[in-house]
């Protein structure tokens, strides 16, 4: 299925407003061959590794993590919430912003 859900991502990045001026969030989602996942991808301020593109392709890194997930199986079915998700690359069919999150 390529998707991993749990509770702490190791490498969570603290949100663009918690001081942290190197890093910032931007809400996407990925569609794999059976599922619709939004969330957020903690990219670089701007320069190298600044866009999703960037992320995406980089040949080492085989997984991407996404924060504040949800998770809606293409088939239907329930929508899961997660903290964090871990998805691999290899089962991402494609990529696009997303909108802010309501709320």
């Amino acid at each position: 299925m390529g998707l991993v859900a749990g509770e702490h991502a190791p490498e969570e990045q603290p949100r663009e407003d918690s001081g942290d001026m190197d890093r910032r969030r931007e809400r996407i989602r990925v569609e794999t061959e059976r599922h619709r996942i939004v969330g957020e991808l903690t990219l670089a301020r701007d320069g190298y590794r600044s866009r999703v593109s960037d992320v995406l392709n980089a040949p080492e890194r085989d997984f991407l993590t996404l924060t504040e997930v949800s998770v809606e199986p293409l088939d239907g079915g329930p929508i899961e919430l997660h903290p964090y998700l871990t998805v691999a690359r290899r089962h991402i069919v494609f990529a696009v912003a997303a909108p802010e999150q309501p709320g």
